[in-house]
């Protein structure tokens, strides 16, 4: 049987997934719009093929398997909870939430519901996530000393709801909580962290510098360190990660991205030829068959959960210039 999808919103991160829905076998249905009527949300659906324009509430009232939010982050979880009340599985954008409670209470709800919840991070499915996790994982680089994840660019819409900070805008909500995510999944949960930012006259994060403090063995645990920012790298993104063990080096561009081809692996100043891959793709096709049943979801409600306990931190040491304990 076809998975039937909705989607809430029309996001430009919209137009990522539909593809991949459909390359994975799932069905896009129908799409929600604040206002239904308006030309921007029929064109949408004239773009992309889609035969129903609904509002959020007859989306998730609707016969459908699953519905994905991409709506800005203060939108993330009402609609994530009223889905999975309604009994749709849920793939929400990242941030899941705007903090660590709200997180939790999500993740209550799923496990009330019995729905599939899953935090967006499509590059975890693609190849260079992948081959990263092989390389650390394995031994390769031997004990693990230092990582370093940034990701910045250069945002010039001053109307762009990431410069909200009631509607959970900020560097670290968008692009930051990338390589926190990388550094939590090869090295697992911080014991404290550290960070300093630059705040812009709204109060969002225009950009932050963190530390991730690990336990190590006798001697300290590895230096973990993230960048993020909205106003570096004017003629494009960056987005590069660096792992470094007592054995070795690691060193990946594009790091966060989900379906590029520019990304290169170079371990040892090697480079490494990667199988190809959709991210995107990959994460509804694993989301699709954990809705089913067919296979445990990789990425648990409590994953996000904890993510969400690091970006509270960071946050926090930033606006108190001290050092916070998880």
């Amino acid at each position: 049987m076809t998975f039937r999808w909705g989607l809430l919103g029309a996001a430009r991160i919209a137009a990522a997934l539909i593809p991949a829905m459909r390359e994975a076998g799932g069905e896009v249905v129908m799409v929600g719009a604040r206002e239904p009527q308006s030309a921007r949300a029929q064109a949408f659906a004239a773009e992309w093929q889609i035969a129903q324009v609904a509002s959020y509430e007859d989306v998730i009232g609707a016969d459908l398997d699953a519905v994905y939010i991409p709506l800005p982050n203060h939108l993330h979880r009402p609609w994530s909870e009223a889905a999975m009340r309604a009994g749709k599985h849920v793939l929400t954008e990242k941030p899941l939430s705007l903090n660590a409670e709200q997180a939790g209470q999500l993740a209550a709800v799923a496990a009330e519901t019995g729905r599939v919840l899953l935090e967006a991070f499509a590059y975890r499915f693609a190849p260079q996530h992948r081959a990263v996790l092989e390389v650390v994982r394995g031994g390769e680089l031997g004990e693990i000393r230092l990582y370093r994840g940034v990701f910045g660019f250069k945002m010039t819409n001053p109307g762009d709801f990431r410069w909200n900070p009631e509607m959970g805008g900020g560097a670290l909500y968008d692009v930051g909580c990338y390589p926190v995510n990388l550094a939590r999944l090869l090295l697992g949960e911080p014991t404290s962290v550290s960070a300093q930012a630059r705040w812009a006259p709204g109060g969002t994060d225009v950009a932050l510098s963190g530390l991730l403090a690990y336990p190590g063995n006798g001697r300290g645990g590895p230096l973990v360190g993230i960048d993020c920012g909205f106003d570096w790298m004017p003629e494009g993104m960056l987005g590069h990660c660096q792992v470094v063990g007592s054995e070795g080096r690691l060193e990946l561009t594009e790091a966060y991205f989900s379906d590029t081809e520019d990304f290169r692996l170079t371990v040892n100043g090697e480079a490494r030829t990667l199988a190809p891959g959709n991210g995107y793709t990959e994460m509804v096709r694993h989301f699709q068959r954990a809705a089913r049943g067919e296979e445990a979801l990789l990425y648990s409600p409590q994953d996000a959960v904890n993510q969400a306990r690091v970006l509270d931190a960071l946050l926090l040491s930033a606006r108190e210039s001290k050092r916070v304990w998880l």
